[in-house]
């Protein structure tokens, strides 16, 4: 399995050159996100190597006309498939079966100071996270809703 190609990446005016890659491992149910990162913006490129997530991508960049909207797809080893968040996204997924693992590249180095999270359950983003009963970190029930999160301006959503 081909899971990065520069030439096709360069050829779509995606990046192709990735500067840090993560590792994720979660249970059933577990909920992470909505993370982002403002300087550096940074875009992700994400596969689950290992059971089924349902990952989730949210506009916040306030000068496009699809802020606050979110969209979601299922990941899975079996399925193959990744998905693109672009800089100016913010970033989340929730584990769908007992043992899940996430593998994702990213554009820039992580910047802790410049990391920021949105609270999962929004009100006004309104996610279906496809779980029951979420378990969430308490770093991630800290999270501002996106009213009060400090958004992009003026990002592209290519880098």
């Amino acid at each position: 399995m081909e899971t990065f190609n520069a030439a096709c990446f360069a050829g779509e005016d995606l990046p192709a050159e990735f500067l840090q890659d993560n590792h994720s491992s979660s249970r059933k149910g577990v909920v992470r996100g909505l993370h982002y990162q403002l300087e550096p913006a940074q875009g992700k490129l994400v596969r689950c190597t290992r059971g089924t997530i349902f990952d989730v991508a949210v506009d916040i960049r306030r000068n496009s006309p699809t802020f606050r909207k979110w969209a979601g797809v299922r990941l899975s080893a079996r399925n193959r498939l990744m998905l693109w968040i672009p800089a100016g996204f913010a970033h989340g997924f929730s584990a769908l079966t007992d043992r899940v693992e996430v593998v994702y590249k990213c554009t820039t180095l992580w910047n802790p100071e410049n990391e920021r999270t949105i609270i999962w359950n929004d009100p006004e983003i309104g996610i279906d996270w496809q779980v029951a009963e979420p378990i969430v970190s308490p770093k991630d029930t800290r999270g501002v809703p996106l009213r009060d999160a400090e958004v992009f301006e003026n990002v592209r959503a290519i880098s």
